[in-house]
């Protein structure tokens, strides 16, 4: 039976959660929390071939030059997951760098084993939220 956070207990269970998670796993689980009370979807639970809503950090961004077309692509981590974001035809978007929070919208596709949106609709988030 797992402690409510309200309920004696549950101040000692978080302080403990806190003493022995790393850094990296804090910093992972509060973007997960950011992520979910913005109303997004977790990375490690898309479904593919679905749209949906990722709440995450941007952890890389490379243009990948192209014959055809370039395409930028980023990486974004929620705390959960990784997915790649492709912008085909594009070299660079303003204000999409690392360590930006990103809201993005677009339909999931697994490329090479890998969760991707392609040409995603996205909202920077303002580091306040």
């Amino acid at each position: 039976m797992a402690t409510e956070p309200g309920a004696p207990g549950g101040l000692a269970r978080r302080l403990l959660e806190r003493l022995t998670k790393t850094s990296v796993q804090l910093d992972a689980d509060e973007l997960h929390d950011t992520s979910v009370s913005l109303g997004a979807t977790p990375i490690a639970e898309l479904v593919e071939r679905q749209r949906a809503t990722v709440v995450g950090e941007v952890r890389s961004v490379a243009l990948r030059p192209q014959v055809q077309v370039a395409a930028l692509v980023v990486e974004l981590f929620d705390g959960t997951d990784a997915i790649t974001l492709v912008w085909l035809g594009r070299r660079a978007i303003v204000g999409i760098e690392p360590g930006v929070i990103l809201r993005v919208q677009g339909r999931v596709t697994q490329l090479r084993g890998v969760r991707t949106i392609y040409n995603p609709a996205y909202e920077i988030v303002p580091q306040d939220v």
